[in-house]
């Protein structure tokens, strides 16, 4: 036994040696510890494939290569730990081909993305346009080169949408969806633009371009031919479209003048002798006469409104500059003066107060300063046959004559040179008196008659 127990600890002791002679031999710098220990981490969704490919692949390798000598309970060697931990490592590619249940998600998930795409570009106007100058003109070109569409689309782009109309089962179903959504009258605005056909346009050709047909010969075209006019066309739209047709020369009993052979080149004069000044006339605009005959009726009643109201105008208002003129004329009998404009009053009695459109009175008191504390009617001056001048007060604040205040209801007498004072606004009331003596004079000799 001792001897054993010698011949173990020996082995141990060259075992050990040959561990560090090795790590000697391998470098200075030892190995480092590492944990046994799984940490749970989310994963990304590249790692997720890889790692159920990798999982399947090691099934699928685990199930067909397991060797018959090795029983279910035995634990794998250190070299086929690597093999795995290598064949996890390593990321395998995804098949190219997709299944047919993925490329049909894959066909259905494209589809609404180019619909919405071309939707989004043609509107559904767009739409209606494109189909009734189809189905006026049958030529895409002229569509193209007559049809003004919310976005300039050549002519291949028209046609796909034709062609898309026609033949895509999705697109056409969602452009009769957004055209039946539209208002009536963008229905009739759109309808409206659309392109006059050549049947139209021959019975516009019969109306000769040396005539002057009224909206009357247009409407009977439209009752004698409903089948061939558009249902939209009015009769204004056909005037309209037959005086283009006129200035382009495309009526059948005009003709083009061709150019003068030679040398000589057309100037500007020769080329205004040759033209018609009775081909140069407007054409007779009704709605605008009717506007201008409106306007001028209403101007004119304005003017006889201010002709009736002349009498009216006992009071004028002038401006009072550095420079005034005199305040007293023969037929001025007192002068309300203010800071910023004189009265003055021409009749017996004249009303003072605030001007609105309802209430117009003699002396609009707002021309002096604000007036909105005034009453509309403030007061009355009224002279009487002995020449004196009293002042009335109709409003609801008192007026002020030489700082005593004259309530509403009650009347004060006006001297010359009187201060008068009404919500902040001062005035001094002059009175002409040469000819208020005039006045007195001519009331005494009726009084002695």
């Amino acid at each position: 036994m001792a001897s054993g127990t010698a011949s173990r600890s020996e082995d141990e002791e060259s075992l050990a040696g040959q561990k560090r002679s090795s790590s000697q031999v391998s470098g200075a710098i030892p190995k480092r510890r590492s944990s046994s220990r799984f940490i749970k981490r989310k994963k990304f969704d590249d790692e997720l494939v890889e790692s159920s490919l990798a999982k399947s692949s090691s099934r699928a390798k685990g199930a067909s290569g397991v060797e018959p000598g090795r029983c279910s309970g035995s634990e794998p060697s250190s070299s086929e730990k690597k093999k795995v931990s290598k064949s996890v490592s390593t990321p395998v590619a995804p098949s190219p081909v997709p299944t047919p249940g993925l490329a049909k998600r894959m066909k259905k998930s494209k589809q609404p993305l180019q619909v919405t795409k071309d939707l989004g570009r043609w509107k559904p106007a767009d739409d209606l346009l494109l189909i009734n100058a189809v189905l006026q003109t049958n030529d895409l070109t002229s569509v193209h080169l007559g049809v003004k569409f919310s976005c300039r689309f050549n002519l291949r782009e028209i046609q796909e949408r034709w062609y898309a109309l026609l033949y895509d089962p999705i697109i056409s179903k969602l452009a009769c969806q957004a055209m039946r959504q539209l208002h009536p009258e963008a229905i009739a605005a759109i309808q409206s633009k659309v392109l006059f056909s050549k049947a139209e346009e021959q019975l516009l050709n019969k109306v000769g371009s040396t005539s002057q047909p009224t909206l009357d010969t247009f409407q009977d075209l439209l009752h004698k031919h409903p089948d061939v006019f558009y249902p939209s066309r009015t009769a204004k739209a056909l005037q309209l479209h037959w005086q283009l047709m006129k200035q382009y020369y495309l009526l059948d009993d005009q003709t083009v003048q061709p150019l003068p052979k030679g040398d000589q080149v057309l100037n500007f004069s020769d080329a205004e002798d040759m033209l018609d000044d009775n081909k140069l006339k407007d054409v007779r605009d009704e709605v605008l006469e009717h506007e201008l005959t409106v306007a001028d009726r209403r101007q004119k009643r304005e003017i006889r409104q201010l002709e009736q109201e002349l009498h009216k105008w006992q009071v004028l208002v002038d401006s009072i500059t550095g420079m005034s003129s005199p305040d007293f004329d023969s037929q001025t009998l007192a002068v309300l003066r203010g800071r910023m404009v004189r009265y003055l009053m021409r009749s017996r009695e004249i009303t003072l107060g605030r001007a609105t459109k309802d209430n117009q009175i003699d002396v609009d008191l707002a021309l002096e300063g604000p007036a909105w504390k005034i009453s509309r009617k403030q007061g009355v001056i009224k002279l009487k046959n002995n020449g004196d001048f009293f002042i009335a007060n109709e409003g609801r604040r008192p007026i002020y004559i030489d700082g005593r205040p004259v309530l509403g209801g009650n009347k004060w007498k006006l001297n010359n040179n009187s201060v008068v004072e009404i919500a902040s606004l001062r005035f001094v009331f002059l009175i002409n008196q040469d000819l208020i003596a005039l006045i007195k004079a001519e009331a005494a000799k009726m009084a002695q008659q």
